[in-house]
């Protein structure tokens, strides 16, 4: 198909059923489709439509066009009326759309996709959604529960960029800076590793949500995390973001931790950087909005291993924007890519050696109205079910992770930062 048309015309039906105690067992375990926050969680399985572009490199817009056609022609029954209820998609997009030499066969693109069957639940209500596109009747009822398969752990290793070699980039990247090219830019570096053939990824999702609940834990085609930073929201009209820049790793102590977040709190060097992001998110979100308020300061996001400084961003919707119309005004932002994005962009090309795929591009879902929930896909590592790692045996994946780098970036410090951003994903793949 291209994406001058629908995929198919979508039937939809969604009732409401009493909450199950655990809805992982719903997902796919090879592949699992899951997005999930403080208790509130959606888990797709199967493919009912996909999006399949034409264009070489298709983006958030191309998406968001395809989906309002297919929404157009779908015949919707959704008395729950919950956020996530009734036609829903899930995607995951790239950081950087355009061509790169880096990628190869194996670099994932743009993943944009209805499922045949989504259970959800937010607070204490649950519901079944199933989705047809061939034109028969779809019958909401609970797919078959499939049980956890045994526990397993990753093998990881170096990636293309060693903590020396990141460290040398992070030197480029403050010459550039200095040199008056431009004033921030945000530097990853990867991890490799391998799973067994068969491994249950539904368990990498438990391990990642129970331990990190106020972040958002996702899983999509292949990609898994769990993300503290919101990209986007849309609810009724209503626009939310959350801006994270600026990072420390939590104390051993009591004492410790306070003298960290006080350390934060008060650094220029991150007030800085938190600040290029503020303004990216601001200026991106303008035109889409009205009564559009930030933060006058930064407050300190406490999470399990790190403090990040944080602003939370909140307007109305000016016109009818849907929430992958403001991903593709927001994304990059600069606390992902840097100031001037244009320039932070093409500056992450020449100094990484590797492609980012999906990790820090948008990741989340759409409903039929426009709402929807998107994060910056962070803390996460992209698995590739079906393929095997040089042993002929095992799943590969890759693990990132980056550090906004300034004029007075130090880089062993911000590969430091790099280490304590890595553990959330390597400890729950331990």
């Amino acid at each position: 198909m291209n994406d001058s048309a629908p995929a198919a015309r979508l039937r939809v039906v969604t009732r409401e059923i009493e909450a199950p105690d655990e809805l992982l067992v719903f997902a796919d375990p090879h592949d699992p489709t899951v997005w999930s926050r403080r208790g509130d969680i959606l888990v797709g399985r199967g493919t009912a439509a996909a999006f399949d572009s034409a264009e070489a490199n298709p983006g958030p817009r191309e998406a968001a066009d395809w989906w309002r056609r297919t929404v157009a022609v779908a015949e919707i029954d959704d008395p729950v009326g919950l956020p996530g209820s009734g036609l829903v998609a899930f995607g995951a997009l790239p950081f950087d759309p355009r061509p790169d030499d880096r990628a190869d066969a194996s670099t994932p693109g743009l993943h944009f996709a209805v499922p045949r069957v989504i259970v959800g639940r937010r607070g204490s209500r649950a519901w079944v959604t199933s989705i047809t596109a061939d034109g028969s009747d779809p019958t909401a009822a609970l797919p078959a529960t499939i049980g956890f398969g045994p526990h397993w752990s990753a093998t990881t290793g170096p990636g293309a960029l060693t903590p020396d070699g990141y460290q040398e980039i992070v030197r480029a990247g403050v010459d550039a800076i200095t040199g008056g090219n431009l004033q921030k830019v945000v530097l990853a570096r990867d991890l490799a590793g391998t799973v067994p053939p068969h491994a249950d990824l539904r368990r990498l999702v438990r391990a990642l949500s129970s331990a990190y609940p106020d972040t958002w834990a996702f899983a999509v085609d292949g990609l898994i995390g769990a993300s503290p930073e919101t990209l986007v929201t849309v609810s009724g009209g209503t626009v939310t973001a959350r801006v994270l820049a600026g990072t420390i790793a939590r104390g051993a102590d009591a004492d410790a931790d306070t003298a960290a977040s006080l350390s934060l709190a008060t650094s220029t060097k991150d007030l800085d950087e938190h600040g290029y992001a503020v303004r990216s998110v601001l200026d991106a979100l303008r035109p889409s909005t009205s009564s559009l308020v930030a933060g006058e300061q930064p407050f300190m996001l406490k999470l399990p291993n790190v403090w990040h400084l944080a602003t939370d961003v909140e307007g109305e919707l000016a016109g009818d924007a849907s929430a992958l119309d403001l991903v593709a005004v927001l994304h990059p932002t600069a606390a992902v890519a840097g100031t001037p994005t244009p320039t932070a962009l093409d500056e992450i090309r020449r100094l990484e050696p590797f492609s980012r795929g999906r990790y820090a591009g948008p990741v989340g879902w759409i409903d039929a109205h426009g709402d929807g929930e998107w994060a910056i896909a962070l803390r996460c590592a992209q698995f590739r079910p079906g393929d095997r790692a040089d042993d002929g045996v095992s799943m590969p994946f890759t693990a990132y992770a980056g550090a906004g780098i300034v004029g007075a970036s130090d880089p062993e410090s911000e590969m430091l930062e790099t280490r304590v951003k890595f553990r959330p994903i390597i400890d729950a793949l331990a």
